[in-house]
């Protein structure tokens, strides 16, 4: 992403096979967001939601967009996760949450690797969830 004549790495990217179903739920959904969940419901997944029908706030970090969807996670959550980059990405199989890919028989999960040091100096800030609200 470049942001005033500044590269930044991404926080969160989106693999082809994640983009194609955001994709078609965005045509059947309208506008989404994703919070990367901590622990509730189906462990610690990826959620997919129609816009506003997860209300973000303080205690949310927003980390980048995915496909235009705006991609957030929960602040203590982040404390773990911020020396990695994120890929969303989909597996076979039915999760027990209530994101909206899950009545298509699949379901949303995280891929991670560690950033390099050189990539640590050059993120795309991090915003708080009240931003959004």
């Amino acid at each position: 992403m470049q942001e005033n004549g500044q590269l930044f790495v991404e926080r969160v990217l989106i693999s082809p096979e994640a983009l194609k179903v955001v994709e078609q739920l965005q045509e059947k959904y309208g506008e989404l967001i994703f919070h990367q969940s901590g622990g509730c419901c189906d462990g610690s997944s990826p959620m997919c939601y129609e816009k506003g029908e997860f209300i973000t706030g303080s205690s949310d970090v927003w980390m980048g967009t995915v496909a235009g969807c705006n991609f957030f996670m929960s602040t203590d959550q982040f404390e773990y996760w911020k020396h990695t980059q994120l890929t969303l990405d989909v597996t076979p199989g039915r999760g027990s949450s209530f994101s909206l890919e899950i009545p298509m028989g699949i379901r949303f999960l995280i891929r991670s690797r560690i950033f390099q040091p050189h990539e640590m100096e050059n993120l795309i800030p991090i915003k708080s969830g009240d931003d959004f609200s």
